[in-house]
């Protein structure tokens, strides 16, 4: 045994009060604030660190993912791991690990490097989410649940606001690397301030089997998935006996993943809460809507960028106020979320995200700054109205025992999907583009009186004909992307908007004090 505590003599420790509470709150909300930041700060950067290190933009994709996918796997073993070594400690050795690999990424010296130190990031960073959780309610007294989730909560969305408008300043003014530098003096900070609060209130541990089984088929299917996604693009898809045989894998590895953890007794993903239909279409719900959310919010900066002459800072202020309104409204939501069905505020959300994705359809080469903003500060009212109602329908009905493998699994599926959806995304966007610009190109030929008038103006400009030329090539190519990008816009919201039946499949939540464990799995 890690703890010579026996179980029936073990006390949990009574909440922190005064500067204790305080100190405490800002380190843990820090840590998540530094691991939130990180999942965004790295969008509007993609051009840049794509040029810089030798590659496409797309392939730029792989520094999102990447640390999405690792995430993702690590946030199961959160559970085991806690136990095996006590949360405390557990938390403080994430966070200092987190402070190596952002160091690591950031003297990366080609994409490859910078992927793989992506990866050590994402998995080392699993666990700081819930911890910072499970800690930050712990110092607080039970009547008191409500606030310590309610400050948490803003902490991961002003996060988000944060991240591409402080990515874009750094990438323009400073260098890319210094996105992932400046978790250095915030990670030490709150390691220092976590470990001299929470030590002495340190967890029991104990020694539990781990299926070692069921966490290496984990890695084998999605890792697979999510290579076969953002590699297929660039091999063309199953054209490819790579991309064939990585989807082979995938499906196989997938199957044996389900029979093993069906059949174990401590599984690494406890699959039987799908049986649950509030579970299952709870995260269903949640896991497509913030693909698709996590894969626009992609793709939006990377077509301002590459195709509208936004540099990193511009393009970061337009994504910045995404947050405001769900800054302001999420506490209020939170508050409520008892007395009101929450299917009636996921649906809403739903119709929100549809109207934001659906005015971004009408967008054309001529949109400025203000209305390509103006869905942006919409798009804030839907995030309030989305993560804690889903969340309370998810984890509704759950006894408190098994929140914790409710709350990982959720969010495992989340974050996975999040990165899936940035995949698609980008793929779809290529694909779209390259059938537009073909579609254009048939209307440029010496038969066309707009094609020759256009021809003579740059000729009398001083351009030669094969300049001409590339010019009409470079201004169909912008027509294209951004008409693909309008293609994303529209599909993403006609989804957004079939999915508020899947909603109503739920069952009517009616609880008194589920928002505060709903709000804890939120994030």
């Amino acid at each position: 045994m890690s703890s010579s505590t026996p179980a029936a003599a073990y006390k949990h420790p009574p909440p922190l009060s005064g500067s204790a509470r305080l100190w405490g709150t800002l380190a843990l909300s820090a840590a998540t604030f530094m691991n939130v930041l990180d999942t965004s700060i790295a969008n509007v950067s993609l051009p840049a660190i794509a040029g810089d290190l030798g590659v496409s933009p797309n392939q730029g994709t792989w520094v999102i993912t990447s640390f999405g996918v690792a995430n993702a796997i690590a946030v199961p073993l959160t559970g085991w791991l806690s136990q095996r070594f006590g949360q405390v400690r557990l938390f403080v050795t994430s966070v200092l690990l987190f402070v190596l690999t952002s160091w690591l990424c950031g003297l990366a010296p080609n994409m490859t490097t910078l992927i793989l130190f992506r990866v050590l990031q994402g998995l080392v960073a699993g666990p700081m989410i819930p911890l910072s959780q499970a800690l930050l309610l712990s110092s607080y007294p039970p009547a008191l649940a409500g606030v310590a989730m309610a400050l948490w909560s803003m902490t991961t969305l002003i996060a988000p606001v944060m991240g591409p408008l402080l990515g874009g300043w750094i990438t323009d003014n400073i260098s890319w690397p210094w996105i992932f530098f400046i978790n250095i003096p915030v990670g030490f900070g709150a390691a220092f301030i976590t470990w001299s609060i929470f030590h002495k209130r340190e967890t029991q541990t104990k020694k539990l089997p781990i299926d070692s089984v069921g966490l290496a088929l984990l890695v084998i299917w999605v890792g697979s998935l999510q290579i076969m996604l953002d590699k297929g693009q660039e091999l063309d898809w199953f054209h490819s006996q790579e991309i064939v045989g990585l989807a082979v894998v995938a499906v196989v590895g997938l199957l044996a993943f389900l029979i093993w953890e069906l059949t174990e007794e401590h599984p690494v993903v406890d699959l039987t809460l799908f049986k649950r239909r509030n579970f299952w279409a709870g995260v269903l719900a949640l896991s497509v809507g913030y693909g698709l959310f996590f894969g626009n919010v992609v793709l939006l900066p990377l077509w301002l960028q590459q195709f509208m002459g936004y540099t990193s800072t511009t393009a970061g202020m337009i994504l910045a106020p995404v947050g405001l309104a769900a800054l302001l409204l999420s506490p209020v939501v939170g508050k409520n979320i008892s007395r009101f069905d929450p299917r009636h505020f996921a649906a809403f959300a739903f119709m929100v995200f549809g109207l934001v994705l659906w005015m971004r359809s009408n967008f054309n080469t001529q949109a400025d700054f203000g209305t390509i903003m103006v869905p942006t500060l919409i798009q804030g009212i839907a995030m309030a109205f989305f993560f804690i109602p889903l969340m309370t329908i998810t984890l509704s009905g759950l006894s408190p025992d098994r929140i914790p493998a409710a709350s990982g699994l959720s969010n495992f599926v989340r974050i996975t999907a999040g990165s899936f959806g940035t995949s698609i995304a980008t793929t779809l966007w290529q694909d779209r583009a390259a059938l537009h610009h073909a579609q254009l190109s048939e209307y440029v030929n010496l038969g066309s009186s707009a094609t020759n008038s256009t021809l003579s103006g740059l000729a009398a400009g001083g351009l030669s004909h094969d300049q001409a030329l590339a010019t009409i090539d470079r201004l169909a190519n912008q027509q294209a992307y951004m008409l693909a990008a309008n293609d994303i816009f529209f599909a993403s919201a006609v989804v957004f908007l079939a999915m508020i039946p899947l909603v109503f499949l739920t069952r009517h939540v009616r609880s008194g004090g589920g928002g505060a464990d709903a709000a804890a799995g939120a994030h």
